[in-house]
């Protein structure tokens, strides 16, 4: 991934969040409070490209705090913040404007309006700081000193520096009229009787002494910014919801929508992809497995995003062998930051590619891509890339040669746990006793079965009878292995991995929800899994836990060890689904749409596990994202499961056999991407109309039935649909 990522997203504070505003465009992002001060002795400040470059931003009128009256939101760059100056005797009262505009740095509109019938002199006063620190340590509250700020005033603009090793980060200050001193611009203002005073305050970083811009220009109408006209363009071609007869899953997906379209991220070098980001703030970075899974599940909303996904991260593929980063050839990065430190990529590096489920992911997501249809030129490009990917599974994933990809830190600094529960302790048996790596995770292993099935797909495409054979066959023996060793027959439910002694790790958790999506589990052992996740020790009400109350390292508030995961529920509805536990799916995603409900429409990250009869709302966890990719994706995903709408494009072919439930009433969704085109779908009770498609794709009013084996070229003449979604026709 280049340096020059842009990325939009909206701020809209959700119930039970701090009185924080956030507002992200590409590399930056700004956090402060409501009245628009940041303050440095806190998680706040404007950041760019991972760096705190404004640690300190206050407004002062004579010295006096102004009295906060509103912040009216706009779109996910921008925001107004509105407060007054209140009188000292016979003097006037004074209301203050901050329009606030975020993009390769900062812009700030002031705007003083004198309310009263009398003449007000003041002076106007914005302290400034930098402190240039990383933005995890802004994050964990662990600031150290990095060296020296330089402060140098000049006229109106005031610059501030420092290097650190052979890095250098800097950023100027700069407004017409202003007063520059070593830690403010100060402005002598003078307001007739209601009068009004006007200035642009223009925040502009530097990188090695490279100075950005901003996006936002004085010279330029905002309307007209590239951040407008795309968030413009995506609200155009979304879906909409035309009809639904309930007012709070309206707003919930109208969210959805929203957020997604802010959180994605544009590559300038590759303008024509499309990706996304993992969340805001503090995530506003590609991600392997977050973006991947998060345009899985947005497939519904833009499939264009998933395949800007693949291609971005195709680029960036592992091409050598690098302790470090932990690179290896056919890797799928993890994560890539920008600042000075980036503790997981030792060596000034900007990628890490320390996780094990990504690259099998990378793989089951082109098999999505070609079930939908989408771009079929540009999904054969990428299938090299899907090879490489299945030759690090082979090669580097496998670590010992016993059919299962484990995964093992190469670093100190890289990540102790590399699967989507990457906490140190998310990996632990039932007694709380933490697992040793290496370890062979479960869904990893899921993920990896489907990633063999779609390879099988592709190669039965283009009639390589032998590779089908080869990789239905590399599925059926990965299949079988796993219902072997990874069930647990007198605990009823799979462990969630094996350690580095190959015992199973015997805690109950989600992660074997994964496992039904992909279709890796036996149809025999399907009924007790789905029995295991909704039952009281699970599921909250509010959704399943990613580890059940009864496990000795069970806590409702930590990250990975009891509380509530959107995107995981997600995941297990649809997997749940796919086996035909309909009424356990229907309570998955009714659960987690009524705690979207409580959440103002916005889904955070995650949020406590405490069950539903003990709160009237489910707590929200402390530092949670939001808004979040994979939690944003996660109502459009339910949507989809409880439509159970799934194309196969390949053979011009579309199910869908609408699970809804009654409380829902009826819907219309208008401008639905599907086969090619725009379609528009109707459900009211038990009638279903699909519309809008092209005369030769074939609407299959029916449900499917699960996969019973990879496929194989010795079964059926044509193969059944590839993917975690893949089902054979017909009850």
């Amino acid at each position: 991934m280049s340096a020059g990522f842009d990325a939009i997203v909206e701020h809209e504070p959700a119930v039970h969040t701090t009185a924080t505003v956030t507002l992200v465009e590409g590399p930056t992002f700004c956090v402060s409070g409501t009245l628009g001060d940041m303050d440095a002795g806190s998680p706040q400040g404007l950041f760019f490209r991972d760096t705190r470059v404004i640690s300190d931003w206050r407004l002062r009128l004579d010295d006096r705090l102004p009295h906060e009256l509103t912040v009216l939101s706009g779109d996910p760059y921008s925001t107004t913040f509105v407060s007054r100056v209140p009188p000292r005797g016979s003097e006037t009262e004074v209301l203050l404007e901050r329009r606030r505009y975020v993009g390769e740095g900062m812009r700030e509109d002031l705007h003083l309006r004198n309310l009263g019938n009398r003449p007000v002199s003041l002076v106007l006063s914005l302290h400034v700081g930098a402190d240039f620190a990383d933005l995890f340590d802004v994050k964990e509250n662990r600031l150290q000193s990095r060296g020296e700020v330089s402060a140098t005033p000049q006229d109106s603009s005031l610059s501030l520096a420092l290097k650190a090793g052979k890095g250098e980060r800097g950023v100027r200050v700069t407004a017409a009229g202003a007063r520059a001193k070593p830690d403010r611009l100060e402005f002598s203002i003078s307001l007739p009787a209601h009068g009004e005073w006007r200035t642009t305050v223009l925040v502009q970083p530097s990188v090695d002494g490279q100075e950005f811009t901003g996006t936002f220009p004085t010279e330029a109408e905002v309307s007209d910014s590239s951040p407008a006209r795309r968030m413009r363009a995506w609200r155009e071609a979304a879906p909409r919801v035309g009809e639904i007869e309930d007012p709070e899953l309206r707003r919930t997906l109208r969210r959805s929508v929203e957020d997604l379209g802010a959180l994605r991220i544009f590559d300038p070098q590759h303008p024509e992809n499309v990706a996304v980001a993992a969340g805001a703030p503090w995530f506003m970075a590609l991600f392997g497995r977050d973006s991947l899974l998060a345009s899985y599940m947005a497939l519904p909303l833009d499939p264009g995003l998933a395949l800007g996904t693949l291609q971005t991260l195709a680029r960036a593929q592992g091409s050598t062998v690098d302790p470090q980063t932990e690179e290896q050839p056919g890797r799928i990065l993890h994560e890539t930051r920008f600042g000075l430190d980036f503790p997981l990529a030792r060596g000034g590096g900007s990628v890490y590619y320390g996780t094990a489920d990504a690259t099998p992911l990378f793989v089951v997501m082109l098999g999505e891509l070609r079930r939908w249809g989408i771009a079929p030129e540009a999904v054969d490009a990428l299938l090299p890339h899907a090879d490489r990917a299945l030759e690090w599974i082979e090669q580097y994933g496998d670590r010992d040669g016993d059919g299962f990809v484990e995964y093992h830190r190469m670093t100190e600094d890289g990540l102790l746990n590399q699967g989507w529960k990457d906490s140190f302790d998310g990996v632990n048996f039932a007694d709380g006793r933490l697992a040793q790596s290496p370890i062979a995770l479960c869904e990893v292993q899921a993920y990896v079965y489907a990633a063999y099935v779609v390879r099988s797909h592709f190669a039965h495409e283009t009639g390589d009878m032998a590779a089908v054979e080869h990789w239905a066959q590399r599925a059926a023996s990965l299949k079988q292995a796993f219902n072997e060793q990874f069930w647990l027959p007198d605990r009823g439910w799979f462990a969630i991995g094996l350690d580095r002694d190959k015992r199973p790790i015997d805690s109950l958790a989600s992660n074997m929800g994964h496992c039904l999506w992909t279709g890796i589990v036996d149809e025999d052992k399907a009924a007790q899994v789905a029995e295991r996740l909704l039952s009281p020790e699970m599921f909250t009400g509010w959704g399943i836990r990613t580890l059940a109350s009864s496990m000795g390292a069970y806590n409702p508030m930590s990250y990975h060890n009891g509380s509530v995961w959107p995107h995981d529920n997600a995941i297990v509805a649809t997997g749940l689904m796919r086996y035909g536990f309909v009424e356990e799916a229907q309570r998955v995603a009714t659960g987690i749409l009524d705690a979207a409900e409580a959440f103002g429409g916005r889904l955070p990250e995650l949020f406590c596990g405490f069950d539903r009869s003990e709160y009237e709302a489910p707590l929200p966890y402390p530092t949670s994202c939001s808004p979040q990719a994979w939690a944003a994706a996660a109502p459009v995903q339910l949507m989809r499961a409880l439509l159970r709408l799934d194309p196969w494009m390949s053979h011009r072919q579309v199910w869908v056999a609408p699970a809804w439930p009654e409380r829902y009433g009826r819907l219309h969704v208008h401008n639905l991407p599907l086969a090619g085109g725009r379609a528009e779908l109707w459900v009211n009770g038990g009638s279903t109309r699909l519309d809008g498609l092209a005369d030769d794709v074939e609407v299959i009013l029916q449900p499917r039935r699960p996969l019973a084996a990879a496929p194989s070229h010795r079964r059926s003449s044509a193969p059944p649909p590839a993917g975690p979604g893949a089902v054979e026709a017909g009850e």
